[in-house]
């Protein structure tokens, strides 16, 4: 299944960028390769969101074909990340892609990876397209799996979360925070949001890309 994802996420790249797809597949054989202990998955599914902030905006100015070509350059960016770091696309949302993973670590490790990929391509957007931001938001949790998607609280949680984020941050549940102790993430404080089809206030943190290692 881990080559499979790799394979689609390749070859959906090919369709933009032929040269960055064999680098993805390169990049999937090599950790494939790798011996590893076979292990049965068990805990939480962690759930990733992705938005291009202001999308609506962005098409308005630069056109259907402008805008367009920024989503490309997202989807090219965010499935590498997915590549690196073990994760599953669920499905594309228009302006976002819904990913999911079997590791928090990854998870986290895979939306740091999207921060920095958007932040090279706008260092340089004078030569490779317009400047963009993106807001992503993770929850963790165990969603229902019907037909390749997914659903529930978990995968809820995950897309307020990416609603409630800035452009240019990343805004996750304290539970994905607690699952992720003891390793090397800078997050800010603890806050209580009122996501919207919650009841009850939310425990948020913002992960702190630029300050990881």
């Amino acid at each position: 299944m881990q080559m499979y994802q790799a394979g689609r996420n390749a070859m959906n790249t090919h369709f933009q960028d032929p040269d960055d797809s064999a680098q993805h597949m390169k990049s999937a054989l090599a950790e494939w390769n790798q011996p590893k202990k076979k292990e049965e998955h068990s805990g939480p599914i962690t759930v990733l969101f992705t938005d291009i902030a202001g999308s609506t905006a962005m098409t308005q100015a630069l056109g259907d074909a402008g805008a367009q070509e920024v989503v490309r350059v997202h989807n090219r960016i965010v499935r590498a990340a997915l590549t690196a770091f073990n994760g599953r696309e669920v499905k594309h949302t228009g302006d976002g892609i819904m990913a999911s993973f079997e590791s928090v670590t990854d998870s986290l490790s895979g939306a740091i990876a999207v921060q920095r990929g958007v932040q090279v391509h706008n260092e340089s957007a004078a030569a490779d397209g317009e400047p963009f931001r993106v807001r992503i938001g993770i929850g963790a949790g165990e969603p229902v799996t019907e037909a390749g998607d997914l659903f529930g609280a978990a995968v809820q949680l995950a897309a307020r979360l990416c609603d409630s984020a800035t452009a240019g941050h990343i805004c996750v549940s304290d539970a994905v925070r607690e699952l992720a102790i003891g390793k090397r993430f800078a997050f800010g404080e603890v806050e209580e949001l009122q996501l919207k089809g919650f009841d009850r206030p939310t425990r948020v943190v913002s992960l702190n890309w630029e300050a990881a290692d």
